[in-house]
Parts: C-alpha cells; structure tokens; sequence
C-alpha cells in the first residue's frame, strides 16, 4: 500500500488541488463581480434616506433591531419591515411607543417629528428594495 502513494503522489495532489480551488476562486471573483453591479440600487439613495439612517443610527436603533441580519436580535429584523407593514404602520407604532403591555419588551418613545418619521420610512423603504438574493427565506425575517 505505500508504494502505491508515494512522495511524488502526494505532491501532485497538493499541487493540483491548489491549481483547481485557486482557479476556482478566480471563477467564482469574476462572477461576483459581474453580478454585484447588477444588484446596485444606489439611484434610489436620496436625501431623506439619508437623514433616516441618521435618525436610525443616532438614536442607536440597531442595539436591539437587525437590518440585514446586522445587529442586535433583541427586536425584529427590519430590513424588509416596509413590506411586510407599510409606511403607515411604520409611522403610527414609532408615535404609540412604549405600547406598555405586561410581559413585552418595550420600545422607547424617540418624541421624533413628522418629517423624521417620513425620513425614517424613506430609510426602510430604501433597505427593502436592497436585492438580498431573497434572504431571509420568508418575509418575517
């Protein structure tokens, strides 16, 4: 059985796996690249999604919240929380916080603005057009 794997054996298959996953890993690079340009929703970046993720880091939102599957999982992801409730939903439940209902955690009241709601729902709107390959696999996160 040693003679059949010999010293010059082993080498040839460290060396030609190296060649396959390096020529891999190029192959799958150049895939990558040809494909994340495709995805880039960036012309939907305007001024009010911009002062909504101000709003939603100054005020620490992703301490308990996930956006994208970043962040805390204190609270509920929120990445696609535009489609799932709508911008309606969104603006009523930040005014009517903290809700107060025994055995829940709680949301602090953030006293935001009517245009900082809108700048926030702009925000979340922005981040459920993000084309995450559909992940997460259902729409609750």
């Amino acid at each position: 059985m040693s003679s059949a794997f010999t010293k010059s054996a082993a080498r040839n298959i460290f060396y030609g796996g190296a060649v396959f996953f390096f020529l891999l890993l190029l192959g799958l690079t150049f895939d990558t690249m040809n494909t994340l340009p495709k995805r880039d929703n960036r012309h939907n970046l305007t001024p009010a999604v911009e002062r909504g993720k101000h709003i939603w880091e100054t005020n620490n939102c992703i301490g308990c919240h996930s956006l994208l599957g970043e962040g805390a999982y204190f609270a509920p992801e929120l990445g696609n929380v535009y489609l799932r409730r709508g911008p309606d939903f969104i603006k009523t439940w930040l005014k009517i916080q903290p809700t107060g209902a025994p055995g829940r955690r709680q949301m602090p009241q953030f006293n935001l603005t009517e245009q900082q709601l809108d700048d926030l729902v702009a925000f979340f709107k922005y981040t459920s057009e993000i084309n995450t390959s559909k992940w997460p696999p259902n729409i609750e996160g």
